[in-house]
């Protein structure tokens, strides 16, 4: 092999390099940026009109690292870029135990054999029709997504569809695509998510789930858009699909497909009525292959092994998910985020009144890049933006519609997504690969929601 190809090639958006970048822009982000910080009420959020530069003391004492920090403000050391690792690792610590605890899970169901007995028995039951198959899978994830807020549970799904990828012959990718593609366009339109609306809403003095008509609408374009889009790779197959025969489920197998259903209700259940969260999920996949494994039939030390090595699989995703947050670790301890989102807001209110509500979708996507927790983002954006907006007599209806629409489409592709990293590496899909072929898609939403921003203004929305 040409050594000069070699070089080149193992650079290539490779997401651990991409993370170290990421940390590495960031460190310097602290040193041009200005601090600031606006006042905050009890709950987090941002006071308008409160924001107020923080003095940062720019010395050569701050290119030295820190065991803590001191009285003075300063810059992020260099060192942050590997020290801030550790520390988001410990703030997303909830996050990569549930990642981690999946692919246990998933090493056990695996080692069972019902993964490809089930995945049979779903082609017989379309007749092996991809464009149906497709169609139904998608519009089913994508309302899991858009109307309950679904997104880390569909890592438990993603293996099933990469299965039903290779039992179709198509490349991987599909499989991924099918899952991803459905679960970002329900966030982009987020008909009636209650993890975003929630807390957006209510900022913008609107009743929650208000508006949701309009967004019903958009949701039907762009998944017709998304289902168009992913069905491409449906005309390229790997390899031809072998002859699809129906296969006996066994009693153990019947059962453990039983198991699986009830485990999807009782996360979308106790994620919305018992506020489950990361460290609840990871005790429950852990709870499942325990389950799995008895009723698979698998002897104790088998079971076991099946769920390290499973759990062993999902290291790379873990490390990716600490790396991300350890980006907003440092843009928070140099105390530029709030500097960044008054400068933003201060230059779209110069803008005309279209171009305002069409500049909050952009705004939102670089927001995304440093603050991937759309929750987050929300209580430090949209208190800013909202006042904004109503001076430029744009409602808050479609401010948070602007909100949605940025936020969705960025974490399409966004590296710092730590969600969209674990996706990737359960998925096996490099980085670059999915950019590449997700980028065109990026673009056409992209055109299709500022258009539903600018009918949104138009109509009063």
């Amino acid at each position: 092999m040409n050594p000069e190809i070699t070089k080149r090639t193992d650079w290539k958006l490779d997401p651990v390099l991409m993370m170290f970048f990421a940390l590495a822009i960031a460190v310097v982000m602290t040193w041009v940026v200005p601090s600031g910080k606006f006042s905050r009420e009890p709950s987090g959020l941002v006071k308008p009109g409160t924001y107020a530069t923080v003095t940062k003391e720019i010395s050569p004492a701050a290119l030295l690292p820190r065991a803590a920090e001191g009285a003075k403000l300063q810059p992020a050391s260099p060192a942050s870029i590997v020290t801030a690792i550790p520390a988001g690792m410990v703030k997303a610590a909830s996050l990569i135990f549930m990642i981690t605890a999946l692919g246990g899970m998933f090493g056990v169901l695996r080692a069972t054999g019902t993964l490809e007995i089930a995945i049979d028995r779903l082609l017989v039951f379309t007749g092996g029709k991809t464009t149906l198959l497709t169609t139904v899978l998608m519009i089913a994830i994508s309302a899991g997504s858009t109307f309950l807020g679904l997104i880390s549970e569909y890592l438990l799904i993603i293996p099933l569809f990469l299965a039903l990828s290779k039992r179709l012959g198509l490349q991987p990718m599909f499989g991924f695509a099918l899952v991803t593609v459905s679960a970002k366009i329900g966030y982009i339109a987020s008909v009636a998510n209650p993890v975003i609306l929630m807390v957006a809403q209510p900022i913008a003095g609107l009743p929650i789930f208000s508006g949701f008509i309009f967004r019903l609408v958009l949701w039907l374009v762009f998944m017709a858009v998304g289902i168009f889009y992913v069905m491409r790779l449906a005309r390229e197959p790997a390899v031809m699909m072998a002859p699809i025969q129906a296969t006996s489920l066994s009693g153990r197998h019947t059962a453990i497909i039983a198991i699986l259903g009830g485990a999807v209700f009782t996360l979308v259940y106790c994620a919305a009525e018992r506020d489950w969260r990361d460290p609840e999920f990871a005790a429950f996949y852990l709870f499942m292959a325990l389950l799995l494994a008895a009723v698979g039939g698998l002897a104790p030390r088998r079971a076991v092994q099946c769920l390290v090595e499973g759990m062993r699989s999902m290291v790379l995703a873990g490390f990716l998910v600490g790396m991300a947050k350890g980006v907003e670790v440092i843009l928070q301890n140099g105390q530029i985020l709030d500097t960044i989102v008054n400068v933003l807001a201060s230059w779209a209110a110069h803008l005309p009144r279209a171009m305002i509500a069409m500049s909050l979708v952009f705004i939102e996507m670089f927001l995304g890049l440093l603050i991937p927790s759309g929750s987050a983002k929300a209580a430090i954006s949209m208190p800013i933006l909202v006042p904004v907006a109503h001076v430029a007599g744009i409602s808050g209806q479609t401010t948070v519609l602007a909100y949605l629409m940025g936020n969705g489409l960025i974490n399409m592709f966004a590296p710092t997504s730590g969600m969209l990293l674990a996706y990737l590496a359960t998925a096996d899909i490099p980085y670059g690969k999915w950019l590449r072929y997700s980028l065109p898609l990026f673009l056409g939403l992209t055109a299709l929601a500022l258009l539903a921003v600018y009918i949104a203004v138009a109509i009063g929305y």
